[in-house]
């Protein structure tokens, strides 16, 4: 978060550079089509553009139809490409895949002892998200583990102020806090929701391991832990998996895993050579 500052002066700067204009609701339909086209699911997906999500998009099953909603606002033309990598191409990649696979029953999960698939599933995706960016700056997941820790010290109006040191407009720093404080029946206390450390906790795991993890084998089993892949290797079905278009190229995928750890200042703690 602070070499960003450091870079850019402020959040409002590092967004403007980094993500761009927004997007109309036409681009973005052709946007989203053109993505689910190239990673062969278009069809397979209901697309939903609305302005009332609390996250900038989501992964669900609605009626039985995997669904991908999208906060209108919250498209913008230089990120739009990394959100559908996450969701599409890490979320629901990964559940298709999981569907070949026999611990997509929860009773096989228990009785081979699997592990939850996050935080591998959310670190994975949000490494996806900033993969091909020329700053792949992990901003996002780092002030929401920031403010998560924040607001299980503090109330909802401290938190709102104590995130004006990271970003000036008021209905960022709203988004940010609303997310961490739902479900809490007295926001005036402290306590969170702390789903969103769950993010840089899978980032960090995944590129400490970057030059030696099975980063194919790692989408194609779906919904798993990185540290189960062994383990499941004899179970694992191939058959009809698929590995996202951005992983085709396993050398230039971990070369850019490589990028985000330098621009990031993450060698000290992860290393920065093949071990």
């Amino acid at each position: 978060m602070k070499r960003v500052l450091e870079r850019y002066g402020n959040y409002e700067k590092f967004e403007w550079a980094t993500g761009g204009r927004p997007l109309t609701k036409t681009q973005l339909w052709t946007t989203v089509k053109r993505y689910l086209e190239k990673e062969g699911f278009y069809g397979d997906v209901v697309v939903n553009i609305c302005n009332n999500l609390i996250s900038r998009a989501a992964m669900t099953i609605n009626g039985g139809r995997p669904t991908l909603s999208i906060r209108e606002s919250a498209a913008k033309k230089l990120w739009v490409e990394g959100l559908l990598r996450h969701e599409i191409g890490t979320h629901h990649l990964r559940f298709h895949n999981n569907r070949q696979q026999i611990w997509q029953s929860s009773k096989v999960r228990r009785q081979l002892g699997l592990k939850p698939a996050n935080p591998t599933e959310e670190g994975l995706a949000s490494i996806h998200s900033v993969l091909m960016r020329k700053d792949p700056s992990l901003w996002r997941s780092a002030i929401l583990y920031y403010t998560v820790y924040k607001a299980s010290q503090m109330s909802f109006c401290d938190l709102f102020e104590d995130l004006g040191q990271y970003m000036d407009d008021p209905e960022v720093r709203w988004d940010y806090c609303l997310r961490t404080k739902r479900g809490q029946s007295d926001t005036s206390k402290p306590g969170c929701f702390c789903k969103d450390q769950v993010y840089l906790t899978g980032i960090l795991a995944l590129l400490a391991r970057r030059h030696t993890l099975d980063f194919h084998l790692l989408c194609t089993m779906g919904k798993v832990s990185h540290e189960d892949l062994e383990m499941l290797r004899p179970h694992y079905n191939p058959n009809r998996t698929k590995i996202p278009t951005f992983m085709n190229d396993l050398a230039e995928y971990r070369a850019r895993l490589d990028h985000i750890v330098r621009v990031n200042g993450l060698e000290q703690w992860l290393g920065d050579k093949p071990v």
